[in-house]
């Protein structure tokens, strides 16, 4: 690594081999499929990594992200965020690639709409009707005739059809505990099926029923009536994920390599050349002081450097790093373990991939833009 120019993304395969074992044998657990969200990652190679020997599909955020995985063949992709009328033409030449590409929405105005424009496009058009399971972002409830409505809407048309439920649990993000978290995964799991049953009880078919995050698919007790999940952060973790406690600081896969380019002696502390835009701006991740920074410091190899020194302050390209043992030689490259995996693998357009002992093997590209 001392050959890259600074700043760079650095994943560790062995660590993002293990995570995502780790996720594919608790889904096998809890007999459902596997779906991986690719909203971090956005790359193929993590993408072949992710779903070998799995019979779920691929979760997307953007319609970018369905198209680049649709011309590497793949073909059973959920695309994450609701949909509106005016992308359905995008939908349809992603479809006309070759995918089924699954969608979703919440409200039947938008039914309506999405059905007047299916008619002037090549269908069909397929969706899961999102349902809000706590998190009160987008989604309905459970018990909301509306659900029942959407569905309708969608059936009765020519062009446009159900394949059943989804939900995504964002709010596992702010529990405190495992136990919250486990609070959590069975109230995701319990709208999902309940909406599941109401469109059943209507002779609506139902084949899937959906449930995403990273914290409940780790910690949910079980997933009866469930049939597939959607993690997407857990190949990598963060920071973020390990306060939460669903990754500890050994399954990071994802660091940003950075230099020591000053030591300013009357502060005591170093400056590297990772700031907000290497880095990004999200804080999301207190230490154990409930002090929020922008990344943890580790050495070249991976390991956190004494004390567990954080990134306090950035500027466009420049971090301030407090809290060093020791004066650092100008020039020492360290790796920083981001806050935010998703933000911070969004600044760059590839991944430096390392082998065990550090030496890059390989460089994976990542998808960008919507």
């Amino acid at each position: 690594m001392q050959d890259l120019r600074t700043p760079a993304l650095i994943l560790d395969r062995a660590r993002l081999r293990a995570n995502l074992d780790r996720m594919a044998a608790r889904a096998a657990a809890l007999g459902v499929n596997l779906r991986p969200h690719m909203k971090t990652a956005k790359s193929i190679d993590v993408a072949r990594m992710a779903t070998k020997d799995q019979a779920g599909g691929i979760t997307v955020s953007t319609l970018a992200e369905a198209d680049y995985f649709a011309r590497a063949g793949f073909t059973d992709i959920l695309y994450g965020v609701g949909i509106t009328p005016d992308k359905l033409a995008d939908v349809a030449a992603v479809q006309a690639l070759g995918a089924d590409l699954k969608l979703i929405l919440d409200n039947p105005d938008c039914a309506r709409l999405v059905v007047a424009r299916a008619k002037e496009l090549s269908g069909p058009f397929r969706f899961l009707i999102e349902i809000d399971s706590g998190q009160h972002r987008t989604g309905l409830l459970p018990d909301d005739p509306k659900v029942l409505e959407c569905a309708r809407i969608l059936t009765d048309s020519d062009g446009c059809d159900v394949l059943g439920v989804m939900t995504h649990a964002g709010h596992s993000y702010d529990c405190s505990s495992i136990d919250a978290v486990r609070r959590v995964a069975e109230a995701e799991r319990a709208a999902v099926v309940a909406a599941a049953e109401t469109l059943r009880a209507a002779a609506i078919p139902c084949p899937i029923v959906s449930v995403g995050s990273t914290p409940t698919a780790l910690y949910a007790e079980h997933l009866d009536g469930v049939t597939e999940m959607r993690p997407g952060v857990y190949m990598f973790g963060d920071l973020f994920q390990h306060s939460i406690g669903s990754c500890g600081l050994d399954d990071l896969a994802l660091s940003v390599l950075t230099s020591v380019n000053a030591w300013r002696a009357d502060e005591g502390r170093a400056m590297v050349d990772a700031g907000a835009m290497a880095l990004s701006l999200d804080r999301g991740a207190p230490d154990e002081n409930g002090a929020h920074a922008f990344g943890m410091a580790a050495d070249i190899h991976g390991r956190p450097l004494p004390g567990q020194p954080r990134i306090r302050q950035v500027n466009q390209e420049h971090g301030f790093l407090p809290g060093l043992e020791e004066a650092p030689d100008i020039g020492t490259r360290l790796r920083i373990f981001p806050n935010h995996a998703c933000a911070t693998a969004a600044k760059y357009s590839h991944y430096h991939v390392i082998d065990e002992t550090g030496r890059i093997i390989d460089t994976w590209q990542r998808t960008t833009g919507w």
